[in-house]
């Protein structure tokens, strides 16, 4: 199994999560999710000497996907998505890029089906469709590191906003549920927004899910 490691940064408007998950053993690595400050981002890999292999989005908006394709032409990578996001992603107002007042589009290389794994960077991904904060948001779970990158699905003790375009609670709820919560209780989720968590704290306290 890879030698994991976790790299935080917290970018854009709002500060969202953008995370580099890096293979110690070789120096590869994916990034989730760079929704902004890709200059930095770029900066940041190449002083490391890091091998980026991919960039993954968990979903189309603004904040999480705005400088995914400057930071994969940089380095000649593809941009993954769920297959179920491309009309968000290619729609101002679903993607809230209009509300943020930068209407624009967004693409993927890769678009992804539930259940697929990526194997990338030494790790192997599997993609989970969760609907819920977009119409096809994604979260995506190293297995046999035991990590889930969960985007704006599932946070600390909440859940991802559904009242934008194309949302929905009772979807979000059933993705959580149904899918997310059948992954071992130390799994460790890496939400979009705010802090870390696992998936049996959030079984036993999040509230939103009760």
């Amino acid at each position: 199994m890879a030698d994991l490691r976790i790299e935080e940064y917290n970018v854009g408007d709002i500060r969202t999560n953008c995370y580099f998950i890096v293979n110690a053993d070789t120096k590869e690595m994916v990034i989730i999710d760079p929704g902004g400050d890709g200059a930095d981002l770029i900066r940041r890999i190449k002083e490391r000497g890091l091998k980026l292999q991919a960039v993954l989005l968990t979903h189309g908006h603004y904040d999480h996907a705005h400088h995914a394709r400057m930071v994969a032409d940089a380095f000649g990578v593809p941009v993954y998505a769920s297959e179920k996001e491309e009309a968000t992603m290619h729609d101002i107002q679903k993607n809230v890029s209009a509300m943020f007042g930068n209407p624009e589009t967004y693409d993927a290389d890769v678009y992804a089906k539930d259940g697929d794994v990526l194997d990338l960077a030494g790790f192997k991904i599997k993609v989970i469709s969760t609907p819920g904060h977009t119409e096809g948001g994604c979260c995506y779970y190293f297995d046999g590191n035991k990590v889930l990158a969960s985007g704006d699905t599932l946070f600390c003790g909440s859940v991802g906003r559904t009242d934008f375009k194309g949302g929905s609670m009772s979807e979000l709820v059933r993705s959580v549920k149904e899918k997310l919560f059948l992954l071992p209780n130390d799994t460790a989720v890496l939400p979009g927004h705010e802090a870390r968590t696992t998936i049996g704290y959030e079984k036993q306290y999040n509230m939103y899910l009760a």
